[in-house]
């Protein structure tokens, strides 16, 4: 009789042990529940080709929110080099995010302009790119920031293009028109093109590839970005 007590006696002991382990490792995964979530959708200007990881915008941008804020910050990135906004359109629908993101960042377009893609593409799948964008904020479009195109005419492998003036052009057509949608349709919009045409005036602006922005650059985008950004998660 006395060892089976003993036996009950360690069954329960056992018990007890497992739910509390249960319960600490739920405690632990609440307490690690980050108290921003950050999505940035894009091309190369969002990935931050030729920089590290964490020189490019996105990472920059949760870091000095989660310092100033003294909070956690879940970020996502989804974009690639070379991305047109119809690879980014398949690439969100492959991927299929979260929906509850408290801020959306959605820079893109060049490589439509650098293939040589019809404007008109830009025009319906940028409108399809905002819809999404909101969406996956929770359908509310004040989580979401529209960031303008870098020109990468102002850089060495932009000098050596046919025409550059053409490209600066076609780059502010394209910001222009993602300017307004943004406007019409609520979203707040945030130039950082300008900080790109200073990058042959000032070589540290651009990364070792002649091409994209650095990581100084991107500090700069963040610059400009981050009132928008702290307005957004407020």
């Amino acid at each position: 009789m006395k060892i089976l007590q003993l036996i009950s006696l360690s069954l329960s002991f056992v018990f007890l042990a497992v739910v509390s382990c249960s319960n600490s490792e739920k405690k632990s995964e609440q307490s690690t529940q980050a108290d921003i979530k950050y999505l940035a959708l894009g091309d190369s200007y969002t990935i931050g080709e030729s920089v590290a990881a964490t020189q490019n915008f996105p990472f920059q941008l949760q870091d000095t929110l989660a310092k100033s804020t003294n909070s956690t910050v879940d970020y996502k990135i989804i974009a690639r080099t070379g991305w047109t906004t119809t690879n980014l359109l398949n690439a969100i629908e492959n991927e299929n995010p979260a929906t509850d993101y408290d801020l959306v960042t959605l820079l893109i377009g060049v490589n439509n302009q650098f293939q040589g893609k019809p404007f008109s593409l830009y025009e319906q799948e940028f409108l399809d790119l905002l819809n999404k964008a909101i969406a996956l904020a929770s359908g509310n479009k004040d989580r979401v920031i529209v960031v303008s195109i870098p020109d990468y005419a102002f850089t060495p492998f932009g000098q050596k293009r046919e025409d550059p003036k053409k490209i600066s052009a076609e780059i502010d057509q394209y910001n222009a028109f993602a300017a307004q949608i943004a406007t019409e349709n609520g979203v707040l919009f945030q130039n950082i093109t300008d900080i790109t045409r200073r990058g042959l005036t000032d070589p540290s602006l651009v990364a070792n590839d002649g091409l994209h922005p650095s990581g100084k650059a991107y500090q700069l985008f963040v610059d400009r970005l981050f009132q928008k950004a702290l307005s957004v998660i407020d």
